[in-house]
């Protein structure tokens, strides 16, 4: 099978991820996850990657002092859109009995069926603050955290850590991580000190889910359909987390569940579908959080969803002068009118990947 085309002969372990799992207590429909990506995951995008196939979308991370302090963006951020189920959390914090309290909160308040905390964010403002990836250099910390958490409340608890800060010790945190209650735990596959021009190391992740006693959720360059089989094969972890794959790109999971399906992801979206998707997409965060909020944030995300298209790039820099909606509408609506002139694809596909 050649999974690192896209296409290849379905198999009983190639079609493993489409199948069914408990994962922490919950059951999936399938073993394809959404990261937690801040800035990014939002109702509006969790809405459309779970439409996509997506078993389980984790929203953005929270600070567990800007929730107890009661910060008005953070208690948004926190909220589940309209019948998401399951809904889970990711906490940001370092100190157990405040994350513990925010855990209590998210639980009680937003229904969260599932806390995460985050041990892997390398960005320099988390790490600052001794959170994030920081806690990699503080095993016990990350243990007594996991402790604290997992005893206020009634849920599962999980974790999100990288390969180890500078050398891997992924394999013996993870033993600590069970022992103090952790449900399961996703490595991304990289040193905190490496950067994402690094190759995640599947190797070493797959070292990591040979002696881990809870399952494993593997992340780490899922970037095409049949990254995420091969992730799963390779490594034996028992789930995949898809992160800058799924970035203007929501059909990666669905495509990947095809993939396992049939042996054959089908074609990508021509343009006509990325422009609807991101014009729905723009629509779902007007609704959501506003015009004004919903224009800014289309300026990344349609730079995502144009990526690959033929003459993407002046759209890209007259995106970054709308003001309105409708502006956006018209722009993107226009650039469909004049594609078949200039490409000749019109409305057909165009392979992005």
């Amino acid at each position: 099978m050649n999974l690192d085309s896209g296409r290849g002969n379905r198999g009983p372990a190639s079609a493993l991820i489409a199948a069914p799992i408990e994962l922490g207590g919950l059951l999936l429909a399938n073993r394809l996850v959404s990261a937690p990506m801040a800035g990014v995951s939002d109702r509006a995008f969790r809405r459309l990657v779970r439409e996509s196939g997506a078993a389980l979308a984790f929203p953005e991370m929270v600070s567990d002092k800007a929730l107890l302090f009661g910060n008005e963006k953070t208690q948004a951020m926190a909220r589940p859109y309209p019948g998401e189920d399951p809904f889970v959390l990711q906490l940001l914090g370092r100190e157990p009995d405040t994350l513990a309290a925010a855990a209590r909160l998210v639980v009680e308040r937003f229904g969260a069926r599932m806390v995460d905390v985050n041990m892997g964010c390398p960005a320099p403002k988390v790490v600052r603050n001794g959170e994030g990836a920081a806690l990699l250099r503080d095993p016990s910390l990350c243990a007594a955290i996991i402790e604290r958490v997992s005893r206020v409340v009634p849920v599962p608890v999980s974790c999100k850590i990288r390969l180890g800060w500078e050398e891997p010790i992924a394999a013996r945190l993870v033993k600590t991580l069970a022992e103090a209650g952790a449900a399961f735990v996703t490595v991304h596959a990289r040193l905190k000190t490496d950067s994402y021009s690094t190759p995640a190391d599947w190797s070493a992740l797959a070292e990591v889910v040979a002696s881990s006693p809870i399952p494993v959720v593997g992340n780490g360059d899922v970037l095409r359909p049949g990254d995420a089989s091969r992730l799963l094969l390779e490594t034996g972890c028992q789930a995949v987390m898809v992160g800058r794959g799924c970035l203007g790109n929501p059909w990666i999971f669905e495509r990947a569940l095809r993939l396992a399906r049939t042996g054959d992801p089908g074609p990508p979206p021509g343009p006509s579908e990325v422009v609807e998707t991101a014009l729905r997409h723009l629509a779902l965060t007007a609704a959501d959080k506003g015009e004004p909020r919903a224009v800014l944030e289309m300026r990344k995300h349609g730079a995502w969803y144009l990526r690959g298209l033929p003459g993407a790039s002046a759209v890209r820099a007259s995106l970054m002068r709308a003001r309105t909606v409708a502006e956006v509408t018209a722009l993107l609506r226009g650039y469909l009118e004049i594609l078949p002139r200039e490409s000749g694809l019109g409305g057909g596909r165009f392979r992005r990947d």
